[in-house]
């Protein structure tokens, strides 16, 4: 049997209960390396095999699964965040598919959460934003034409850009040219969220790849743009003393 598990976003208390549960039964643990804190192999048993993903091949990984998988044993595939974000998990379980070999899917919470925990800030502000879109810049690994990031950022809404802070100034070319944002959205990059070594860096989309350099800040982070990084927005309906929902009358405005 195979578990893909979601890591989390780094602090090794951030995993599910289920997740920890498994790899703390896993024969083998095949984990995303830097992006997953190590501390979580500590709760690997002994005598667990386990193998760094960074240095393996896809055909590396599957065959190390299929011989766990032929010695009886089960594997826990440990991925960053979730891994049905940038976790290259369907061509892993599309080969299992083809070799019988049963897996499950454990999520975890996404880095772009604890970036927003980090911020202390809600993507969805009535008024402001009620759309997150989640992509990233287009590098060696291209994206499709209609998702190019300045299609995307011509929207407006909170964006959390990943994978792309290599190519902050790309990026930030691309949100200015978009029409969807002004010089002076906010903007915020978020490095190794819920990690110890977290650093939070807030500017604006003008000043986004100034800020970015001038924090030494080259990978392993999350950009977020939007303005509900700012100040105004309009209260929720859903708290409001008039509002009537299925569990309380509301009252009239004023009383």
């Amino acid at each position: 049997m195979v578990h893909f598990v979601g890591a989390g976003p780094g602090a090794p208390d951030l995993i599910t209960r289920r997740g920890a549960a498994l790899l703390a039964d896993a024969d083998c643990i095949i984990y995303a390396g830097s992006l997953v804190n190590p501390a979580l192999l500590g709760l690997a048993k002994p005598g667990c095999a386990i193998y760094n993903s960074a240095e393996m091949t896809l055909e590396q990984v599957l065959d190390t699964i299929r011989a766990t998988e032929k010695a009886g044993g089960t594997t826990v595939r440990l991925h960053t965040g979730d891994p049905c974000l940038y976790g290259a998990i369907r061509e892993q379980m599309d080969a299992l598919d083809a070799d019988g070999i049963p897996y499950d899917d454990t999520p975890g919470a996404s880095s772009f959460c604890g970036a927003a925990a980090a911020l202390c800030a809600e993507y969805t502000l009535p008024n402001v934003s009620q759309t997150v879109i989640i992509t990233r810049m287009e590098g060696r690994t291209p994206v499709p034409e209609a998702e190019q990031l300045e299609k995307l950022a011509a929207h407006g809404a909170t964006m959390v850009i990943f994978l792309s802070i290599g190519l902050v100034d790309k990026v930030q070319q691309a949100l200015l040219e978009s029409g969807g944002y002004r010089p002076d959205t906010p903007a915020a990059v978020v490095y190794k969220a819920t990690w110890p070594e977290q650093k939070v860096v807030r500017c604006t989309v003008s000043t986004l790849a100034e800020e970015t350099r001038k924090n030494g800040i080259t990978k392993t982070a999350l950009i977020v743009v939007g303005d509900f990084l700012g100040e105004n927005y309009e209260r929720s309906k859903l708290y409001d003393p008039a509002f009537t929902t299925e569990f309380r009358q509301g009252t009239e405005a004023g009383q």
